[in-house]
């Protein structure tokens, strides 16, 4: 993932891992001047540690090179650096832009490793933030925390245009690396009959992500925590059918706007309905067992007029309401939990990353959607953080 606007399309709980083409811990940072913000602007404090788990506790990083990053609509990139101290500790002084997005960055074995965005109401400065970076194996186990499909009516010829939302999870204390393209950092085997495939919204570089047949491979380390990883592709059925393996098995929420298509696979049931872009998709949950697959039964293709909503503005919909509530996959607690503000960061960030720079060729009843459902979000995100006890983001 690079070191621009890249590094905040969708944000994780915890860290965010990048490939090495960022800087290496000798460079220094190329930077780039944020847009003027008057002689009034508050200085605020960013300052914390920079630490490495080891066993059951942690360890300072002495020496590190900690580079501070301003992410804006407009400008992004290196704004500052400094090196750990004996601790691992750093600290920086800034004047902040209030539109814009902070994020620390430091290196550890090759692997670029970001913080949470700053919180930079100067009243109560980020002083004690833990910048984690991890040693690295190209066998550390991965996890499917959950997998999105969804599979909008068929056009011309019968092929679907496919949005498959895939959260990897990584529960160990190591990250996991791909030591070349023959060993990824994690696999996934496309349907039969699949075309053409786009990397979309995602934790990961499209760069870090290629396709082989029908094998994706992610060559990007996977630090411990969670990465979404977003693809949208083609897929024409074969025999009457569409079949997604599932590979290491887990929880699917499965969206399908045709009426009557089938459904099989593990304990997949027929939860609800969810209309999204005033289109109505019927959506089945459920655990796929490892080696599984989900099978859809699907008719003819439909006729061309019934298909002519572009993909891109579907896409854009489900990923924002997945991103906000991924936690509706099934939880052992008997009540929903709170959507951690990590998941509302998820979709501020791409549906800035959507719409950057798309405002004059916008229909404006679609540019009015957008910022309305960007202050509602921002607004819940204010609330979750209040009650965290921590300052809003801006």
């Amino acid at each position: 993932m690079t070191v621009g606007l890249a590094l905040v399309v969708a944000i994780a709980p915890e860290v965010y891992a990048a490939q090495s083409n960022a800087p290496t811990q000798s460079s220094a940072p190329a930077l780039r001047h944020p847009p003027a913000q008057g002689k009034t602007a508050p200085t605020t404090i960013a300052a914390g540690r920079v630490v490495l788990p080891r066993a059951a506790d942690t360890v300072p990083v002495p020496g590190a090179r900690v580079l501070l990053h301003r992410v804006g609509r407009d400008t992004q990139g290196p704004l500052d650096s400094a090196s750990a101290d004996a601790s691992g500790r750093f600290r920086f002084r800034f004047r902040a832009d209030t539109a814009a997005l902070y994020l620390l960055s430091a290196r550890w074995g090759d692997v670029e490793y970001f913080s949470p965005p700053v919180h930079t109401n100067p009243a109560r400065p980020d002083t004690a933030m833990r910048l984690v970076v991890y040693d690295t194996s190209s066998t550390a186990p991965i996890a499917v925390e959950a997998r999105h499909i969804v599979v909008p009516r068929a056009g011309p010829g019968g092929a679907r245009s496919v949005l498959d939302l895939i959260v990897l999870r990584n529960d160990g204390r190591v990250a996991r690396v791909a030591p070349d393209s023959s060993r990824p950092s994690w696999r996934l085997v496309l349907p039969p009959g699949t075309g053409d495939m786009e990397v979309g919204e995602s934790d990961l570089s499209p760069d870090a992500v290629v396709r082989e047949g029908d094998t994706v491979k992610v060559l990007a380390p996977l630090a411990p925590g969670q990465k979404q990883l977003s693809l949208e592709y083609s897929v024409t059925p074969v025999r009457g059918k569409l079949e997604f393996p599932v590979g290491s098995g887990g929880p699917v929420n499965l969206l399908v706007e045709e009426r009557n298509a089938r459904v099989s696979g593990g304990t997949l049931a027929l939860a609800d309905s969810q209309v999204i872009e005033g289109r109505s998709f019927r959506r089945y949950t459920g655990d796929v067992p490892a080696g599984g697959t989900v099978v859809l039964a699907v008719g003819a293709a439909g006729a061309a007029a019934a298909t002519r909503l572009a993909l891109p503005v579907l896409v854009g919909a489900v990923a924002v309401v997945l991103a906000a509530a991924a936690w509706l996959i099934r939880r052992p607690s008997r009540r929903a939990p709170a959507v951690p503000p990590e998941q509302m960061l998820d979709a501020i960030a791409a549906l800035d990353a959507r719409y950057a720079g798309r405002e004059p060729e916008t229909a404006a009843d679609e540019w009015r959607r957008y910022a309305e459902e960007r202050a509602r979000l921002k607004t819940e995100l204010e609330r979750a953080l209040a009650a965290r006890g921590r300052p809003p983001y801006s």
